[in-house]
């Protein structure tokens, strides 16, 4: 919308997009999906960071490349079934995403949240003091 901030009713589309019949309406898929037995999780959009399935495909594919170099297909299918398979299902990179996720929310940008994940691996969030740090190793 390019409406003015906070305007509810400045265009036929913002009336109704903020009217209660149309505000609490699940999707098809989120209705498809609860029928089954599943709950549907709805990530950021351009943070693939704080998305696990991102992470595994990160894992899955720096394993793919470590792999030699072919051409034939059926190497290559053999090669991204064990890169897949190689991604550990104890390492679901939750604390990872949980590391990036408490940066954003101590104001950190990506660069900055990059660098501190990085550096407190073994944590679950970050210190107290990451601010400082930031600035003592000149991360803007």
């Amino acid at each position: 919308f390019k409406c003015a901030k906070g305007a509810t009713s400045c265009c036929c589309r913002r009336v109704l997009y903020n009217q209660p019949d149309f505000v609490n309406v699940k999707s098809n898929l989120e209705i498809i999906c609860e029928a089954r037995g599943f709950q549907v999780i709805f990530l950021p959009k351009f943070h693939c960071e704080m998305n696990f399935i991102e992470q595994c495909w990160g894992y899955a594919k720096r394993v793919y490349r470590q792999f030699p170099v072919t051409s034939k297909e059926s190497d290559l299918e053999h090669n991204v079934l064990e890169a897949l398979e190689s991604v550990p299902l104890e390492s679901i990179f939750s604390i990872r995403s949980r590391r990036f996720m408490d940066g954003y929310q101590r104001g950190l940008n990506g660069k900055q949240a990059a660098w501190a994940s990085k550096k407190y691996r073994g944590h679950r969030v970050l210190p107290e003091s990451i601010m400082r740090e930031l600035d003592q190793a000149h991360i803007a």
